[in-house]
């Protein structure tokens, strides 16, 4: 297909999925419904931005139907989807023999109750950085967090956004993150010179955040869940060996699923095939909302980049950085492009392949080296996505923790840190010399 020219009409249509969802959300809880933002469902709320994304590629020359399948379609997308489901069977299973009540138990004993909550954060920290995803941690982490929050009375928003805050640390910093591997391949850069700028950021954000977690009120005592085998924790332990080990996502969702499953049937009285199939199925059930929302965000994505906006969206980046020179002008104009690609994407990988060939041209106008334009586009590429209500990893994580995406993206401290002190980073006055070999310019 022949690329179509930029266009800002190209990103009205998830302008308008933002207002028809906030809004109502916003209307329903100025009424006084408690559940305001669960009245109107987002994989509906979508339904007229598809509409119009769909008749605006129509009107730009390019085949709807077609795009919008093959957004949905998009193996990223594909990959979401199924592990969305694999993680929320493999939940249903392993409460219902008694995994979750052990897994809590065994957190207890090893967590004083005033650092639970950054003990989780720093458990997800460690695995995203060993697995280099988010989605995995999220999936084998979650669970054991919310049974730990209930437990001890904590905040389930508190305790879900400090594991998605760890989640997202390693996606970001991890040398086998995909958006570590696209940021450095685009903008040229050497993996391990962009990891040393990286930390130089995201460690005083952890650090911070550890400190935010760990003043954040004081629990109530911990209830204890009933006594459980400790064996029967040994699916989740399985789950976090296996991750750690760098086995991939699925493989180790369904290695899990599988365990519990087997524990559920030898040890566990009354627990037959039938119970084992029917958990399964109800664990896809609750995944089917943020399934469809995935799916649809994808097709949304496919037609807005295929009708020229994201096209438009860097264009316009590149033309206000191009008349301003200087490191902090194009430093701000790389962080600007990604989170906006991401924004409009809901996938941060996708959104620096995207806007990877722009940011590398504004780092060469502008005197930045490889390894620092690559640490602004990751980073800035994964603060929206670990804030986005629409985005996978929320998703994930609220459907999981069944608390709200909105609520849970006001949780989220270490992103919100994490762009502070990027921020703080790029605005700093650096000596001249301090950032040497600037990108080349592409061909």
């Amino acid at each position: 297909m022949t690329p179509t020219r930029p266009s800002a009409l190209a990103l009205i249509p998830l302008l308008l999925f933002l207002a028809i969802f906030f809004g109502a959300g916003l209307y329903y809880t100025a009424a006084g419904e408690e559940m305001g933002f669960y009245q109107l469902r987002a994989p509906v709320a979508i339904l007229p931005a598809l509409a119009l994304a769909a008749l605006v590629a129509w009107r730009r020359g390019v085949r709807p139907g077609e795009t919008l399948l093959q957004g949905m379609g998009d193996p990223n997308i594909v990959l979401m989807c199924l592990i969305f489901l694999l993680a929320g069977a493999f939940a249903q299973v392993s409460k219902t023999i008694g995994a979750v009540d052990a897994a809590v138990s065994l957190g207890l004993a090893i967590l004083h109750p005033s650092l639970l909550v950054p003990g989780l954060f720093l458990i997800a920290c460690a695995v995203s950085l060993a697995v280099g995803t988010s989605m995995g941690t999220i999936a084998a982490v979650m669970p054991i967090a919310v049974g730990v929050a209930d437990a001890a009375g904590l905040d389930r928003v508190l305790v879900a956004g400090a594991v998605v805050g760890g989640a997202m640390f390693g996606d970001n910093l991890s040398v086998i993150s995909d958006t570590t591997i696209a940021a450095t391949r685009t903008q040229g850069a050497q993996m391990r010179d962009k990891f040393r700028e990286n930390l130089r950021i995201a460690l005083p954000a952890a650090l911070a955040t550890l400190v935010l977690l760990a003043l954040a009120g004081e629990p109530a005592p911990v209830q204890a869940p009933a006594a459980a085998p400790a064996w029967l924790a040994l699916p989740y332990l399985v789950v976090l060996a296996l991750a750690v080990a760098g086995l991939d996502v699925l493989l180790v969702l369904g290695i899990g699923l599988a365990l519990s499953g087997a524990f559920g049937l030898l040890a566990l009285e009354g627990y037959g095939l039938e119970r084992f199939a029917a958990d399964i199925w109800t664990g896809f059930e609750g995944m089917v909302e943020i399934l469809l929302l995935a799916l649809l965000v994808g097709g949304l994505a496919g037609l807005t980049k295929a009708s020229g906006g994201l096209a438009w969206l860097a264009q316009l980046i590149a033309r206000i950085a191009r008349g301003h020179v200087g490191r902090r002008t194009g430093e701000f104009s790389i962080a600007a492009l990604a989170a906006a690609a991401d924004t409009f994407t809901a996938n941060n990988t996708v959104a620096i392949l995207v806007g990877g060939g722009v940011a590398r041209d504004i780092a060469a106008r502008h005197g930045i080296s490889p390894r620092r334009a690559a640490s602004v586009l990751d980073i800035f590429a994964c603060v929206p996505q670990g804030l986005l209500p629409y985005g996978a990893q929320l998703l994930l994580a609220s459907s999981l923790a069944a608390v709200s995406p909105i609520a849970l993206a006001g949780g989220v401290w270490y992103c919100w840190l994490l762009a502070l002190v990027a921020i703080g980073f790029m605005a700093w006055p650096r000596r001249p010399g301090a950032d040497p070999a600037p990108a080349a310019t592409p061909p």
